[in-house]
């Protein structure tokens, strides 16, 4: 009974930027760990980046200094800032997070996907 919607996505020039977001609803205590990954035609899911609860980061080598990842905890939100998009940052991008429910377990979830597309 916990859901993730990314919103946010859509076509940008190379060198934009674009702003995701992740918003977790239902029977939700707290979420913890959250994060990005995306997947392009015919890939593998990567990893993008990730952010514990108290705000600790960390990203993939290919994102690194272009990214940044947030979260609002009041609104169990997540974001990712993309600067300097470039035509390989095009694909699918998912929302992921641990989210301890009311009745106490910890799950993991992830959300219907957005698609970015980079190209002039």
């Amino acid at each position: 009974q916990v859901q993730l919607v990314e919103s946010g996505g859509g076509l940008v020039q190379p060198g934009g930027s674009l702003r995701l977001s992740c918003a977790a609803s239902g029977s939700i205590f707290s979420v913890n760990a959250m994060g990005w990954y995306r997947q392009a035609p015919g890939k593998q899911r990567e990893w993008v980046a990730a952010i514990t609860s108290d705000g600790s980061t960390d990203y993939a080598d290919s994102v690194k200094g272009r990214f940044t990842i947030s979260r609002d905890n009041a609104k169990n939100t997540m974001y990712l800032q993309m600067n300097s998009l470039k035509p390989e940052d095009t694909a699918v991008y998912y929302c992921n997070a641990d989210v301890r429910d009311r009745t106490g377990w910890v799950r993991n979830y992830w959300g219907q996907g957005t698609q970015v597309t980079v190209s002039s």
